[in-house]
């Protein structure tokens, strides 16, 4: 009888009575499928309230001028200095970054105390901008220079001698044609790691530890059934429900609020193998909080330890660059930051998945840490 035996067809059968299993259950439901979809639908259409206007600072611009020192006191402003002028340009296009601002201080122009005349003089700072057709924040940065220009020229107006005083600063504006970047663009990739992160740690947790908690993985010590197939078993069934589940939100958000797949069928494909590894990540967590779990009513705070910081850091609602710079280093060294980038490069920038390999490098080192863990934390009985 042995030699009919197939580890194989075991560790199928396991993954099709845990697929049932996950269907049957609402709150895999709710969290893979609804609970998405909910904020997708709301987000969509409030649109990016808290989302800063990140504007690009030109290689060689005058960040010693009082109009530099101005932005950077506004909090909705995020200037962005560690970019190329190729990075930018290319970023600006993409809609990546709204603008980028060059400020160049006129050679012998008016220092603090002009001299009297009434002649026509130059302006003592020239501030360039690009926009881009990308982006729909120009217009909130656009208001914001005026008003800090129009502030600098005031105060220079009130301290000048001239008979007629020229501006302190002078604006010219200009724009870059690019895709327009929606909100649904941001939000839909956040939703989706949202989804993944929601199923990879509460729904192992709470499978395994159920599992150990009434002996079945017991009983499935009694039959021929490898370890490695309850686990193999398990997880394909979950990645099977969360890649339809990705697939089915992926399609709604397209067809139904116009999310941009920039190359098709290919750009789905790739954000399918990305879900796939992110979940595989997230599972680890869940092993982890499975083993450490002494009950089902541990699992929850356990895994919202895991999961709530990553939900409200990682740019799932708003941006990273909204954040404060301190918090900002911590929302870059968590996987969901990193799973969210990759799948918004490759959704709206055509990237593939060997331009995300920074992301992914990421990922793997949380992959290759949190199984350590779970390996030692694990509990078969």
């Amino acid at each position: 009888m042995n030699q009919n035996y197939s580890n194989t067809r075991a560790t199928l059968a396991i993954a099709k009575a845990s697929f049932r299993s996950i269907l049957r259950s609402p709150s895999a439901v709710v969290f893979s499928l609804a609970f998405p979809l909910i904020f997708i639908l709301v987000f969509a259409n409030i649109g990016g309230g808290g989302v800063a206007v990140d504007v690009g600072v030109a290689k060689g611009a005058d960040t010693l001028s009082p109009v530099y020192k101005a932005l950077k006191k506004v909090t909705v402003i995020n200037l962005i200095k560690d970019q190329t002028a190729d990075e930018m340009a290319k970023n600006l296009s993409k809609g990546s970054i709204d603008a980028i601002i060059d400020i160049k201080t006129n050679t012998g122009d008016l220092t603090i105390y002009p001299p009297l005349s009434s002649l026509p003089q130059k302006a003592a700072y020239m501030v360039n901008v690009q926009y881009t057709t990308s982006s729909s924040k120009g217009p909130i940065l656009k208001s914001v220079i005026t008003n800090v220009l129009n502030e600098i020229n005031e105060t220079y107006r009130k301290m000048s001698m001239a008979t007629t005083p020229p501006q302190a600063a002078e604006l010219k504006e200009a724009t870059v044609s690019g895709r327009a970047y929606k909100y649904i663009d941001f939000i839909l990739p956040g939703q989706l790691g949202f989804s993944l992160l929601s199923s990879g740690v509460f729904g192992t947790a709470f499978v395994f530890i159920s599992l150990r908690l009434t002996l079945v993985i017991k009983r499935f010590f009694a039959t021929p059934v490898k370890r490695y197939s309850i686990v193999l078993g398990e997880a394909i069934a979950r990645i099977v429900f969360s890649l339809l589940g990705a697939l089915f939100i992926i399609m709604v958000g397209h067809y139904a609020f116009g999310f941009t797949l920039i190359h098709g069928i290919v750009t789905v494909l790739n954000m399918l193998v990305l879900c796939a590894i992110g979940l595989i990540i997230f599972m680890g967590f869940g092993f982890t909080v499975s083993g450490i779990a002494k009950n089902e009513s541990t699992v929850p705070p356990l895994s919202n330890i895991i999961t709530l910081p990553q939900f409200l850091l990682s740019g799932t609602f708003f941006s990273v660059t909204a954040f404060p710079k301190w918090l900002q280093y911590v929302s870059n060294a968590l996987p969901l930051t990193h799973l969210n980038n990759a799948m918004r490069k490759v959704a709206f920038e055509g990237a593939g998945l060997g331009d995300v390999t920074h992301q992914l490098f990421i990922l793997l080192l949380w992959g290759i840490g949190v199984y350590a863990v779970a390996v030692k934390t694990f509990k078969w009985e």
